[in-house]
């Protein structure tokens, strides 16, 4: 299965782990990423820890845990290579959740673009 459909029709939880310039590790809950016509992957973030930890260190950690019985999901390694800033094409992109709409209404969204560089399975595959 395609990554790109694998993230359109499965749910479950997502972490999104980065690092600052000095290493000081940071774990945050995410949505699903979006797949781009390319193959890379992009998350929709707001300029909070995570954010800013790309700004001086571009690797990224993407854990997915999928829903149901087992241990079954992916492990994305990734790298940033391009970010834009409250985007026509991040509006477009963007899967819309009535929990946050009213609390991220104001606040700058930053559309962050992640080359693929190794995918594996949730347990083992190292």
């Amino acid at each position: 299965m395609k990554l790109s459909d694998y993230f359109e029709s499965t749910g479950g939880i997502g972490v999104l782990s980065t690092a600052d310039g000095e290493g000081k590790v940071d774990a945050a809950i995410y949505a699903r990423p979006h797949i781009l016509e390319d193959g890379t992957a992009a998350f929709i973030m707001m300029d909070r820890l995570t954010h800013r930890n790309l700004q001086s260190n571009p690797h990224a950690a993407y854990l997915f845990i999928q829903e149901g019985h087992g241990y079954l999901g992916k492990r994305l390694f990734l790298t940033k290579i391009h970010e834009e800033k409250d985007t026509e094409r991040l509006e477009e992109i963007r899967r819309k959740s009535s929990l946050f709409e009213e609390e991220i209404r104001n606040e700058s969204k930053y559309l962050v673009v992640f080359r693929i560089e190794k995918e594996l399975p949730l347990v083992g595959g190292g």
